[in-house]
C-alpha cells in the first residue's frame, strides 16, 4: 500500500500542452470545490501530479494561472447565424452562454463570482469583459443591426446601451448565484426583455 501511495503521490514526466492540460483541468477542480480563496498553487501541483516549480516557471500567482485556465477552456463565442428573426439569433446566443455556464470552465467561473469581493474582482474585471462581455456585446449588435435591416428592430435599439443588457443580466445572475442559469431563463430574457425593448 505504502509503495503505491508513493507511486501516485511521485510527479509525471508529461511536457507542453500534455502537463499544461493537467494544471488547467486540476486549478478548475479546486476553484470549483474549495473557492479561489483556498486555491493554492501547492494544491493545484499536487493535484496536476507535478512539481510546484512547474507552475512558477509559468505563472507568477495563481490568479494568472486561474485567468489562463478560465480562457483555455472557455467556449468562445462565436458569431450568431443569420435565421432570419432576431429574437430566434439572440436566443441561440443567450442559451450559447447557458451552456457555456453549464461546461465545466463555467462552473468554475460561477464559483469564482460569486465568491470575490470588490477589491478581488478588480483582478479579474478586464478578463470577463474581453472574454465574456465585450464578445457578446458584438455579437448582439450583430443581431440588432440584421434585425433593423429586415425591419424587425427599431433603428434606435441598435445601441451600446441596449447590447449592455443582456451580458449585464446574465452576469448578474452568475453573480448573485442561487438561482440557476437555464434554457428557461434564456427564453424569459429573450422573450420578457429583449423583445419588447427592441420591437420596431
Amino acid at each position: 500500500m505504502r509503495a503505491a501511495a508513493e507511486v501516485l503521490s511521485r510527479p509525471m514526466r508529461r511536457r507542453g500542452k500534455e502537463l499544461e492540460r493537467a494544471i488547467f483541468e486540476a486549478a478548475l477542480d479546486q476553484l470549483t470545490s474549495g473557492g479561489f480563496a483556498r486555491l493554492t498553487m501547492e494544491g493545484v501541483a499536487g493535484a496536476a501530479r507535478t512539481g510546484k516549480a512547474a507552475l512558477y516557471r509559468r505563472w507568477a500567482s495563481k490568479v494568472e494561472l486561474v485567468i489562463d485556465a478560465l480562457d483555455s477552456t472557455l467556449p468562445r463565442p462565436d458569431g450568431t447565424p443569420d435565421l432570419g428573426s432576431a429574437r430566434d439569433e439572440l436566443l441561440l446566443l443567450v442559451e450559447g452562454f447557458v451552456e457555456a455556464m453549464d461546461s465545466r470552465a463555467g462552473g468554475a467561473m460561477q464559483a469564482l463570482m460569486a465568491e470575490l469581493d470588490h477589491a478581488q474582482a478588480e483582478f479579474f474585471k478586464d478578463f470577463i469583459g474581453q472574454r465574456v462581455t465585450e464578445p457578446t456585446k458584438i455579437a448582439i449588435l450583430d443581431i440588432l443591426g440584421r434585425g433593423a435591416g429586415r425591419g424587425e428592430v427599431r433603428p434606435g435599439a441598435v445601441t451600446p446601451l441596449v447590447a449592455d443588457v443582456v451580458p449585464a443580466m446574465l452576469l448578474y445572475r452568475v453573480k448573485s448565484g442561487g438561482r440557476p442559469i437555464g434554457l428557461g431563463y434564456a427564453t424569459e430574457l429573450v422573450d420578457e426583455v429583449m423583445v419588447p425593448l427592441i420591437r420596431a
